[in-house]
């Protein structure tokens, strides 16, 4: 990082928000719809899911809307909002190009993607850095958040004027202190934290690392399971239901409330029908090539948490990410709105998740 950098970074320390503990029994509960894209439902539909759920706030991720970039739409969608009195987040995609000559398309993008969230009254606009580790451009991972702070820094004005902070979510490109570094560097007063705790996994960190390096940057909260646990060759991830995986969520929603700013929605997002993958912990290829400065408290943190865990073993139809999904895509639905349900469950039931469902009102933060 360059030293006009580390100088940011402490002065956005300096300006950090105040927080205020919230308990996690009623924290206001929505869902990211990604999570839903098997349904390939459209804006409405999914708004109507949510109103039927008793949910209390909606994250469009991917619009699968035909008319998702239309302005008009963005209208719409607000007046939705108001009218279920459900809160909106929305957001884009990767914000790195690949090449310099990619720059202004990039940017161009992230542009539209404020503006559409301004015109639906979301308080945020997510973004990140690359899809994975492996699909970044060649060159060392400080530049390529260096370039990822310089486009963020190009649209400061445009996000402040529309009164929205951009999230960058912990994908599976950088670690937690990485992420943290790049907010901080961009500024803190439009840049924070979309805090997933499904990706940590597959850049070989505990989520309980992730929530308590980025949960005081954090602008929004999505939950998402993994089933951790030791192979010969490493470390084998899968994400499962809600509940259903190595971690502890009790333990991680109740640190992320005494650490997140009191305005942070939280977000039930169970992404399944993927296979196992395997992190090669144990080479040393892996942490010279993708992360070169990795600490090794994280690690050995990343290792106890794969010590307590097993492989899944309920039943699990995995074809997401594979040429036969369409072939099997009608029990993808129905296995996908199976996993969806038993993770509200469990964010109702055991993690005390969520306020319309008790037939109270949410209120607005």
């Amino acid at each position: 990082m360059t030293r006009r950098t580390l100088l940011r970074t402490a002065l956005s320390l300096a300006a950090a928000p105040a927080f205020a503990e919230r308990p996690v029994q009623g924290w206001p509960l929505g869902i990211n719809t990604y999570c839903l894209r098997f349904q390939r439902w459209n804006d409405r539909r999914l708004f109507d899911y949510c109103a039927a759920e008793k949910l209390d706030s909606i994250f469009l991720q991917d619009s699968l809307d035909p008319a998702a970039q239309d302005p008009k739409h963005w209208a719409e969608v607000r007046a939705w909002s108001r009218e279920m009195d459900m809160p909106v987040e929305t957001g884009g995609g990767p914000i790195l190009p690949k090449t310099s000559a990619e720059r202004p398309r990039v940017v161009a993008a992230l542009r539209q993607n404020i503006e559409r969230a301004r015109a639906m009254g979301s308080p945020i606009v997510r973004a990140l850095l690359a899809g994975d580790r492996y699909s970044m451009p060649p060159g060392p991972v400080e530049q390529h958040m260096e370039t990822t702070i310089g486009i963020l820094r190009e649209v400061r004005s445009q996000a402040m004027d529309a009164n929205l902070k951009i999230g960058i979510e912990n994908h599976k490109e950088l670690q937690a202190w990485e992420t943290r570094a790049l907010i901080e560097g961009a500024g803190r007063e439009f840049v924070g934290s979309y805090l997933d705790t499904g990706n940590p996994v597959f850049v070989a960190e505990d989520p309980m690392t992730t929530v308590e390096e980025l949960g005081p940057l954090a602008v929004t909260f999505h939950l998402r399971d993994s089933v951790v646990y030791e192979l010969p060759e490493g470390i084998a991830v899968q994400w499962v239901p809600l509940g259903e995986g190595t971690n502890d969520f009790k333990a991680i929603v109740a640190r992320a409330a005494g650490l997140m700013p009191a305005s942070v929605r939280i977000y039930c997002k169970p992404i399944t029908a993927r296979p196992p993958v395997l992190i090669p912990v144990y080479d040393s290829a892996f942490w010279s090539q993708w992360f070169p400065r990795a600490r090794s408290r994280d690690l050995a943190r990343f290792l106890a948490l794969a010590r307590r865990g097993r492989p899944y073993d309920k039943p699990h139809l995995v074809a997401d990410v594979t040429g036969d999904r369409e072939r099997y895509m009608d029990a993808l639905k129905l296995q996908q709105m199976e996993h969806m349900k038993r993770s509200l469950d469990y964010c109702r039931n055991v993690l005390g998740l969520g306020v319309r469902w008790r037939g109270a009102r949410p209120v607005t933060p």
